[in-house]
């Protein structure tokens, strides 16, 4: 039996449109690629509440659960692990995304995040990501 994996991610969109993106440490699985930040939930934990604290250790800014929008999901079968990724739209938070638990950030324009070395789960959010950025 696969073990289902619960992972939560947020597109932070800025001002300009642009779209965050984490480098992974090269100490972690899929080394330097790049990923929307979040994290695995922990046990008894939301999706919301979740990304919450990640995003919080991995940028340190501060995001309300009432700007944690749902907009799409990734379901992804890995060699050990079946994925669940809901992603959510956060265009408001408190602070300057820093890159504390990331190797590096990146603001991108929606049309470019596939020019990025993303981790598999994260592609096809990716290309939601910039059709749906596309048409609002």
């Amino acid at each position: 039996m696969t073990e289902l994996l619960l992972v939560a991610a947020a597109a932070l969109v800025d001002a300009d449109g642009r779209v965050l993106l984490a480098q992974r440490p090269d100490t972690k699985a899929h080394p330097l690629m790049w990923e929307f930040p979040g994290g695995k939930l922990e046990p008894g934990e939301t999706p919301e509440k979740a990304l919450i604290r990640e995003l919080a250790e991995e940028l340190d800014i501060k995001v309300t659960e009432s700007c944690l929008a749902p907009i799409a999901f990734a379901s992804m079968a890995l060699e050990t692990v079946h994925i669940l990724m809901p992603l959510f739209l956060c265009r408001k938070w408190e602070g300057i995304p820093q890159a504390l638990d990331v190797a590096k950030i990146s603001w991108v324009r929606p049309q470019r995040l596939l020019s990025y070395d993303l981790v598999p789960a994260d592609r096809p959010l990716a290309a939601q990501l910039r059709d749906f950025l596309g048409k609002v």
